[in-house]
């Protein structure tokens, strides 16, 4: 592994994650994986959401820019309709990206946009005082639920998998090898890239590390990634909990799609054989 040779840290801006977050882990997983892409801090943009989290965007020397509530997949997306040229990251958690934010996934999914989403899970809000999030146990009590959750927790690898994103992959922020690795590919990947992030809360442990230290297996290196069901059995399958890249397949993004509907309709519309360009048109007005 390349040591990072471009300064993507802020050093005047210093996370301020309670001591012993799991995101701290994946910051430095994240500013590893850029060292090794070696990509240009001002041709990268992050953009976050709220929670925890969403603080990532914060802490790194690039584009970034912290949202609203849930709308970090699109507004990821907005940007990378207008820039193509840049690398798009987004970082939410599986408050802001599986509930309010979750009905932005499916469609980001279907256009195939070229950003990679880290989803990070603490099964918790931690930022506002420790409310219940999609994902947390339904044993867990909390101030406002101190029965427990009403509410069935979601399975998110299976939606993933369903939506049909071109690269799905989960690991825990105790694997710090295999985090950097599969965010390096996910980055690499030439589509829509979500890498779920296990990342404890120590403050309001819905998920406490020690749950992340037994029953976790990387995925067989013989798994077929271009196999949905092969790779749902895997993402329902409980003993053990998987880690590392679920489904990896090749597709057109929306990019080359709206790029492949520009050359036909220019051909279509022209003349003598010739491409129309701008120039061409604007004469027929003058």
């Amino acid at each position: 592994m390349k040591t990072p040779s471009l300064n993507y840290k802020k050093a005047n801006i210093k996370p301020v994650w309670c001591p012993g977050c799991g995101d701290y882990a994946v910051f430095s997983a994240l500013q590893k994986s850029f060292g090794e892409l070696e990509l240009k801090p001002e041709e990268t943009v992050i953009v976050s959401g709220i929670g925890c989290s969403g603080r990532v965007s914060h802490y790194f020397n690039t584009y970034s820019l912290h949202g609203t509530h849930g709308r970090a997949v699109p507004t990821a997306t907005g940007v990378k309709t207008v820039r193509p040229d840049l690398t798009v990251l987004c970082v939410g958690g599986d408050g802001d990206g599986l509930s309010i934010g979750g009905g932005h996934i499916a469609p980001a999914a279907r256009k195939n946009i070229d950003i990679t989403y880290l989803l990070l899970d603490n099964s918790i809000y931690g930022l506002t005082k420790g409310q219940v999030s999609p994902t947390t146990p339904e044993t867990y009590t909390t101030r406002t639920t101190p029965y427990g959750t009403l509410e069935e927790n979601i399975e998110a690898l299976p939606i993933f998998l369903a939506y049909d994103i071109s690269f799905v992959a989960r690991v825990n922020a105790l694997n710090m090898k295999q985090m950097v690795s599969v965010i390096t590919a996910a980055i690499r990947h030439k589509g829509m890239s979500i890498v779920y992030i296990m990342s404890p809360c120590v403050t309001y442990p819905a998920m406490p590390w020690n749950s992340l230290k037994e029953g976790w297996e990387e995925i067989p290196e013989d798994h077929p990634r271009d196999d949905k069901m092969k790779s749902l059995e895997l993402a329902y399958c409980k003993s053990p909990l998987y880690t590392g890249i679920f489904y990896d397949v090749e597709r057109p993004t929306i990019g080359e799609r709206l790029d492949q509907a520009k050359e036909r309709g220019l051909k279509k519309n022209s003349k003598e054989g010739d491409l129309l360009t701008v120039e061409t048109i604007l004469k027929d007005f003058y």
